[in-house]
């Protein structure tokens, strides 16, 4: 991202301490506090922490608190504390099939193994302002308890062959590390499920939407969604097995689309994946839906469509850069416009020369 550059240095300072003004608000207020916005805030930590690409609750809200609640700021905070931590191991690959789910839905099946759990969502809201909560020390309902392991609803699916097995690309190839390697176009499936997961989420929702209004060839179910902690193993180089060091909060989305097939294969239903940290369940499913856009290709589609076309859809919907290029336009440029003043000055005087010379030979010619 842009950083502005040096000059006007009382005023740069007399500015931070405005800004610093304008972060504490009224003192006449409590000041909020980073546990308040981590616990009381979830949504937008998540949806921080996923834009970051770190998870870490705690610095997610101190980012949101310094940053005055703008998440895309918040988000270049904790992407630049990002670049300063060392990386002493990587992880086994997360089973989010060993999810403690607080929330697990099917949009396929009304009955399946583990059961509909409704869990935390304004899905059943009236989407009318609770105007009881201006008032302190509202009721807070005590969250049940959930299975350790619920079934994937695809599962039994994918046994009968009816949609497509969830396997390794030819060859397991080392996926990209974007955060460390420009990404090269074409990406493989696991460079752009990256570029998804930390791309900004209205971007990612408006290529979803996209997607359903004609812009691909897409039909989608939405076959398993659920969120939920879910343990993050390695394996030290002492040990030849995998050790639990923790466990992270992450919501899943399965969208099964509609089915491919020829005189030779049967048909199957495909699949888009969505897996972003937190509990970012509208994250989750737009990109699923852009993730299965993505792979019109593999299956032989038309891709013509915008959110099929890797170049278009995945580097615009990184928040950081984007608006970093956006927001360096407040920054001078007094050289390069007084350049251009300068020239069309001298094109408009060059286009008032002709016309006048113009004028002044059909004068001689009369």
């Amino acid at each position: 991202m842009y950083i502005a550059v040096k000059g006007g240095e009382r005023a740069i300072e007399a500015s931070r301490q405005l800004l610093a003004a304008a972060r504490r608000g009224d003192t006449g207020v409590p000041a909020l506090e980073v546990a308040q916005i981590e616990q009381q805030l979830g949504m937008l930590v998540g949806r921080v922490m996923a834009e970051a690409s770190l998870f870490d609750p705690h610095l997610a809200a101190l980012a949101l608190r310094q940053a005055c609640g703008d998440a895309i700021e918040a988000a270049f905070l904790l992407r630049a504390y990002r670049t300063t931590l060392p990386r002493f191991a990587y992880s086994e690959p997360v089973d989010t099939d060993r999810m403690r789910v607080d929330r697990r839905i099917s949009a396929i099946f009304k009955d399946l193994p583990g059961g509909q759990l409704l869990g935390p969502t304004f899905d059943y809201t009236q989407r009318l302002l609770e105007f009881g909560a201006l008032a302190a020390g509202a009721p807070v309902a005590d969250a049940s308890a959930t299975p350790e392991d619920v079934p994937n609803a695809l599962a039994q699916l994918a046994r009968e062959g009816l949609v497509e097995p969830c396997l390794p690309s030819a060859g397991d190839p080392e996926p990209p590390d974007i955060t460390r390697d420009p990404p090269a176009y074409p990406l493989p499936r696991s460079g752009w499920l990256q570029m998804l997961a930390r791309a900004d989420e209205g971007w990612v929702l408006g290529m979803g939407y996209s997607t359903q209004r004609g812009y691909a060839h897409t039909h989608p179910f939405a076959g398993d969604l659920r969120s939920g902690k879910v343990a993050v193993e390695l394996i030290p180089d002492e040990l030849d097995f995998p050790i639990e060091i923790g466990e992270i909060e992450l919501t899943e989305c399965q969208m099964i689309n509609q089915f491919v097939g020829s005189a030779e294969v049967a048909p199957v239903f495909t699949r888009g994946h969505g897996l972003v940290f937190g509990r970012g369940e509208r994250k989750a499913i737009a990109m699923s839906l852009v993730d299965r856009a993505l792979r019109g290709a593999e299956f032989g589609e038309d891709t013509s469509s915008p959110a099929q076309q890797q170049e278009f859809a995945l580097p615009q919907g990184d928040s950081v850069e984007a608006s970093g290029f956006v927001q360096h336009l407040k920054l001078p440029h007094y050289v390069t416009f007084e350049s251009e003043l300068q020239l069309i000055r001298k094109l408009r005087d060059d286009v008032h020369a002709r016309a006048a010379g113009a004028a002044r030979e059909e004068t001689s010619n009369d």
